[in-house]
Formats: C-alpha cells, sequence, structure tokens
C-alpha cells in the first residue's frame, strides 16, 4: 500500500496527496469526495485500507484516527443531489473533489485520484485504477469520504425513515425500490437516475 508513496517520495515529491469518492452509484443523497495529504514525515497508517474493506467500526476508528492527526491535512467536498441532477454525476463528482482541493491550506505537490478519470486541479494529477487497494493516502482519503456520506445518510434516516437510508445509504438495493414504490421519491432522490425519473413529468425534469 506505500509504493507509490514511497517511489514518489524518493523522486522529490513531498507533499502528496489522495482523492477518492462515495456516492457515484446510490439513488440518492450527495456524493462525497475526501482529499488527505501525506508527508515523507508523517507517522504511518499501517492499519488503513480500501475503506470497502474494513468494517463499519474499524472506518470509525480510522477516521477519528485521520482527523486526529496534527500532521495530516485533509479536506472534504460535497455535492448535493441537485446539484447531481443538473450537472451529471461525473461533473458533481469532480465538483466535489474540487471542493476538497480548495479547503486544504497548503497546496500538495502532485495529487493521486482513484479512477481513471480525473478533473483539472491545476496541479500535477495522475489517476490510478483501484488506487483505493494500491496507494495508501487514496485508501485513507476513500475512508474520509464513505464515513462522511454514511453519516449523512444516517441524518436523512431521521428524516425520511420510511426509506431505510440507514442501512443501504441510497443504493437500489430491493428494499429501497420498493419504498421508492410505495411512497414515490423523496427530497433528497435523484431525479436523473433512471429508476427514479419515471416518477416525475417531463416538465419535472428540466434540469437534464
Amino acid at each position: 500500500m506505500w509504493a507509490f508513496e514511497r517511489s514518489l517520495w524518493a523522486q522529490g515529491i513531498h507533499r502528496l496527496a489522495g482523492i477518492d469518492e462515495a456516492g457515484r452509484g446510490p439513488l440518492a443523497g450527495p456524493v462525497v469526495a475526501a482529499c488527505c495529504v501525506l508527508t515523507a514525515e508523517s507517522p504511518g497508517l499501517n492499519a488503513v485500507n480500501d475503506s470497502k474493506q474494513l468494517g463499519e467500526s474499524e472506518r470509525l476508528s480510522l477516521f477519528d484516527i485521520i482527523c486526529n492527526t496534527s500532521e495530516l491535512q485533509f479536506g472534504i467536498g460535497i455535492a448535493d443531489h441537485l446539484e447531481i441532477d443538473r450537472l451529471n454525476i461525473l461533473r458533481a463528482t469532480f465538483l466535489a473533489m474540487q471542493r476538497a482541493v480548495d479547503q486544504l491550506t497548503n497546496k500538495p505537490d502532485l495529487i493521486l485520484v482513484d479512477g481513471h478519470l480525473v478533473p483539472s486541479f491545476g496541479i500535477p494529477t495522475i489517476p490510478i485504477v483501484k488506487g483505493d487497494s494500491k496507494s495508501i493516502v487514496i485508501a485513507a482519503a476513500s475512508i474520509l469520504a464513505k464515513v462522511t456520506r454514511d453519516k449523512m445518510m444516517i441524518a436523512f434516516d431521521l428524516a425520511y425513515p420510511q426509506y431505510g437510508f440507514s442501512g443501504h445509504k441510497g443504493y437500489g438495493t430491493p428494499e429501497h425500490l420498493a419504498a421508492i414504490d410505495r411512497f414515490g421519491p423523496c427530497d433528497i432522490h435523484r431525479r436523473s437516475f433512471d429508476p427514479i425519473k419515471k416518477n416525475f413529468l417531463p416538465s419535472q425534469l428540466d434540469f437534464l
């Protein structure tokens, strides 16, 4: 997990950032991106792994460690369901990533981004497919993004308890689809997504 970082530090890259997102696929809620910055002097994060490979309690524990380690710097960006509908999910994801980078006080020398498509940050950037399982700094960002979004969806569950957001986090599970069929979409559902779009008249989809 440290191979990319060690190689780049050896090349003279000092401040190395990783970016990952959570929430591109769900039918409801925001997409969240996080940017985490490490230097060669940063403390070890050997327990960090791809957020999808960790249990919820492990993610929460590592989230607190990352957030409370003073040597680390991070930013978290959010694009809500309205922005997703207006821009499309890819552009909204890029917007969330840019917002995460904009929160950094000191800009990184290089950014590693999970995936194969990346926006232009005005900073040298390298895309890494499945980067959250190959790079420690991307894995740290994946934990920040995942835990932040999960907490948001749990809060939405209190406002819209009939949909079960605390369980499926907005993904299109059979239970979620059944709730949509029964109650119709709620305010945080993404109208531009096909399972939701059918519930609206064309005049209600003017953002598309």
